[in-house]
């Protein structure tokens, strides 16, 4: 039996304060095709791969064919703020702490190419991070399980040997499917309520509680 342990981590809303720039440039994309979607709801679906997402939020009966017009302009829109997306504070450190701790620090993220890249500057902590499963590298994301058993694969470690933190009900959803233990953050502005339907086992403010409380924590328990 392995005593390796991996530490999943979500990127966007869980270790880099991005979700609300996400609202705004998939708010302006969805403009731009003629579509008007309630910001609420775009908050809501922030976390979902882009194309899962525009289904999401226009249904199914949409023109498909004008999905890859939305994506190439909230890519357009975002990458506008690549050079100062801000990583939530401690998001560093609490990888730093983990990896201290025996844990290996895996991503699992839709981001991906210079999105991702953009991501990884601003947590700046490449120095403990085994990998990064990326929207490139499943069929399905987030509420699949598939991101999280990719980042497993890096670490080579099964579900029962993993903790997955997150910040959005997509995210517990996928961490439940994988059998890993779902911990979830609060820091995207999802309710605690529905986090906790969603299957989170602990909820933490941000990644600077979840460091604080680290030797309480559900990271403590599999140590």
């Amino acid at each position: 039996m392995t005593t390796e342990r991996a530490a999943i981590f979500d990127v966007d809303g869980t270790l880099v304060d991005t979700n609300y720039l996400h609202v705004v440039t998939w708010w302006e994309a969805f403009r731009q095709a003629g579509h008007r979607v309630p910001m609420r709801e775009i908050h809501r679906a922030v976390g979902l791969g882009g194309g899962d997402l525009i289904e999401h939020l226009l249904g199914k009966d949409r023109d498909p064919e004008d999905d890859g017009q939305v994506v190439a302009a909230h890519h357009a829109l975002y990458a506008t703020y690549f050079d100062r997306l801000p990583a939530l504070d401690a998001a560093g450190d609490l990888l730093r702490a983990l990896a201290g701790r025996g844990w290996k620090i895996v991503l699992a993220t839709s981001a991906s190419g210079a999105e991702l890249s953009a991501l990884r500057r601003a947590i700046d902590a490449d120095d403990v991070i085994l990998g990064a499963a990326s929207a490139d590298d499943v069929t399905d994301g987030k509420p699949a399980p598939d991101p999280v058993q990719q980042a497993r694969g890096f670490a080579d470690v099964p579900s029962e040997r993993a903790v997955f933190v997150g910040d959005t009900v997509w995210d517990m959803e996928a961490a439940v499917r994988d059998g890993v233990v779902p911990v979830a953050v609060l820091s995207g502005g999802i309710p605690r309520a529905d986090l906790d339907k969603a299957g989170a086992r602990a909820v933490y403010r941000d990644p600077a509680d979840l460091l604080a409380h680290l030797d309480s924590s559900v990271f403590a328990e599999r140590e």
